[in-house]
């Protein structure tokens, strides 16, 4: 027999439901384990099933987050060699990454308090830019020269308007502000990086196999400038790779290593000043522990100090130290590094990091207070009482989850060499090696025709290692 419910507790039941179920509604947390089953079967290297793996949890996404689904979708193809299907993914993922900004940011100049979670997701800059690249580097492999140019054209002019794209979201935000947003105006960084240098390469090889020349010595001095001019991105030295062979043919190989980075929460507290109008943003790690990250000036009316959380990008770690080439049993030489991912996803990242910041501080501070002022207001005797504050708490910590949206399956660097052959037929051997030197795995491309002209790409996926 089922006893019946006491008065007292049937109150407090009344009393928590609606502060839970705020809590619960939307997702406001990142759901991150539909990707561990498709990741072991990266490091398997079965890509194909790791593309039909993912493939099957489409319905796990939510429309707002459409554009997560066709971007790692997209790469899966890829790595699998399913061009088409590739294409046409990442394709779908570049036209909901324009929808979705103008629906994201739309939304966002209604309320600084709605959390960053239960926004349209319209992608990272990065991500973007490489939809276009990984495309682009498709249509190349197809032989479809005039298809990859189009996604280059497309990825160099989106470089181009991306700080213009910040200071048009900013116009926006800054002139649509609610009543609930602080008296601080979202003020943009500069975007300091303009040009690719993966979209450089493959543009100089594909000209160069059509025998354009001029067009191909261009993309060379600007593959060259987009190393002398953005230092912050490609800290280390550029490749020697070239589009005329010194005797015979170039080959051109070309190495998708690692996976990109990921987003993790950087736990931070805020500590509100009533006498200096000042809201200060503190690090909580033990190596910067109480050090200022940031502040605001912004008027409150009371002293408080609690929790919340910014996204950061994190790199992953690759075994692999090394790609070693051989043609007929000689020494090649090796791949070198021609782009972090890394370093493009934090530089873009910097354009909207301010709108993030600026958006969290001002939903923490208001939630913060909110917080308190209910606790303050709740009777503090007794199980029911503590109960009630304990689900305040509950409910405003799960509402402020990080936005910890992002791709997981972009490769994490991008790694290239030009080496002169005789045309024909030869025995590519490829050893990729741990950073202590030892052999990990080894590629063979048995009988690989080279020609005199014509772009001799050699791709390789090793997102598994």
């Amino acid at each position: 027999m089922v006893g019946k419910t006491r008065p007292g507790m049937a109150m407090l039941f009344r009393a928590l439901v609606p502060i839970l179920v705020t809590a619960s509604c939307g997702s406001v947390a990142t759901q991150t384990k539909l990707y561990a089953p498709v990741t072991d079967e990266i490091k398997s290297g079965r890509y194909q099933a790791a593309a039909e793996r993912f493939e099957a949890s489409k319905k796990k996404f939510d429309k707002k987050d459409r554009f997560l689904y066709y971007i790692d979708s997209g790469a899966l193809y890829y790595y699998a060699g399913s061009h088409d299907s590739c294409i046409a993914r990442l394709t779908l993922a570049e036209n909901a990454a324009e929808d979705l900004f103008t629906k994201s940011i739309s939304r966002a100049a209604t309320s600084f308090l709605l959390n960053d979670n239960v926004l349209e997701y319209s992608g990272e800059d990065y991500e973007v830019l490489y939809a276009n690249l990984l495309k682009a580097l498709s249509f190349a492999e197809m032989g479809k020269y005039e298809d990859a140019f189009v996604e280059i054209r497309r990825a160099n002019l989106k470089l181009g308007l991306l700080e213009q794209k910040y200071v048009g979201a900013a116009a926006i935000l800054n002139r649509s502000k609610p009543d609930d947003a602080p008296d601080v105006t979202y003020d943009p960084k500069s975007v300091r990086f303009s040009n690719d240098a993966f979209a450089r390469y493959l543009s100089m090889h594909m000209y160069a196999a059509l025998g354009k020349i001029d067009d191909a010595r261009i993309d060379r001095d600007l593959l060259a400038e987009a190393f002398e001019t953005q230092p912050d991105i490609y800290d280390f030295p550029m490749p020697a790779v070239g589009y005329a062979p010194d005797s015979g043919a170039i080959l051109s190989v070309i190495g998708l290593v690692g996976l990109s980075p990921v987003k993790e929460a950087l736990s931070l507290r805020i500590r509100t000043d009533k006498d200096l109008d000042l809201v200060q943003v503190l690090y909580t790690d033990s190596e910067n522990q109480d050090a200022e990250y940031g502040h605001l000036p912004w008027p409150v009316d009371e002293d408080f100090y609690f929790k919340f959380a910014l996204p950061k990008f994190v790199s992953r770690q690759t075994e692999i130290g090394s790609i070693v080439v051989y043609a007929d049993d000689s020494l090649l030489g090796e791949l070198q590094l021609l782009e972090d991912v890394s370093r493009v996803a934090e530089e873009t990242f910097e354009a909207k990091k301010s709108l993030i910041y600026i958006r969290s501080v001002a939903r923490a501070v208001a939630k913060g207070l909110t917080t308190h002022k209910l606790k303050d207001k709740m009777d503090s005797g007794g199980l029911g009482g503590w109960l009630k504050k304990a689900a305040v708490d509950v409910g405003s910590d799960i509402s402020e989850n990080a936005d910890l949206r992002c791709s997981r399956f972009l490769p994490g660097k991008i790694l290239v060499a030009d080496f002169s052959l005789p045309p024909g037929r030869h025995d590519i051997r490829l050893e990729i090696l741990g950073h202590d030197g030892h052999l990990i795995a080894e590629e063979t491309r048995p009988s690989y025709a080279v020609t005199g002209g014509g772009f001799n790409l050699l791709q390789l996926s090793l997102t598994a290692y």
